[in-house]
């Protein structure tokens, strides 16, 4: 969706819309999905997203263009592609994940790219697949929550976009309701599988955009 967006939508707009839609769609997932939520992850993740957020929209923005961001997304991607003991080693503590709040907020509020970052940290085997889903869904959901007051902060009128946030609201609930139903019918192999897919689409997307 946010591809498609900045497409047609100067990226600021695109990404002050975007994080409004995933708010409701994480929102919507991680409470389908609560009882495997592990909050001593989420906890510190939240308390590093503050932060992030807030060195971000008043300081960081000013020296960390667009393009940078997704420089440092692509770079982190591709070494988790390419190095596969990347996996091992980034199986950090749960305290540990404030410091990745800090960092995807910061890169979501100038690059509007939360997801694959994230996905970069829950690949590993000592998780199910609705932990991570149910976690991960919580995590982005307060990074492009934090998003909404970041940007009205800095200007952004959501009221003259309010239709549009709408219907595209509407239908990502209706896309995570039929995914979670299916998440319970995909075996743990596959799932990580689809991962590793989704985190080289999200790489060569990424690299578009910053090539063209």
């Amino acid at each position: 969706m946010f591809s498609s967006a900045t497409s047609v939508l100067p990226i600021r707009s695109a990404i002050a819309i975007h994080g409004v839609v995933q708010a409701f769609s994480n929102l919507w997932r991680s409470w389908l999905l609560r009882n495997y939520i592990i909050w001593p992850m989420l906890l510190p993740f939240l308390i590093g997203s503050l932060i992030g957020a807030l060195l971000t929209t008043v300081f960081i923005a000013d020296f960390i263009t667009e393009q940078m961001a997704l420089s440092i997304l692509i770079v982190l991607i591709s070494y988790s592609i390419l190095n596969p003991k990347m996996i091992k080693e980034l199986k950090i503590t749960n305290k540990q994940f404030s410091v990745v709040g800090v960092i995807t907020s910061s890169l979501g509020l100038i690059a509007g790219a939360i997801d694959p970052l994230l996905a970069i940290f829950f690949m590993r085997d000592d998780l199910s697949k609705e932990q991570i889903v149910a976690t991960k869904s919580a995590m982005q959901f307060i990074c492009h929550s934090i998003k909404i007051p970041a940007f009205i902060y800095l200007g952004f009128d959501f009221k003259e976009n309010l239709t549009l946030i709408t219907i595209l609201t509407i239908s990502a609930t209706l896309g995570t309701f039929a995914g979670v139903r299916s998440l319970r019918k995909i075996p743990q192999n596959i799932f990580f599988n689809l991962m590793k897919i989704f985190l080289i689409i999200s790489g060569l997307n990424i690299a578009y955009q910053l090539i063209f």
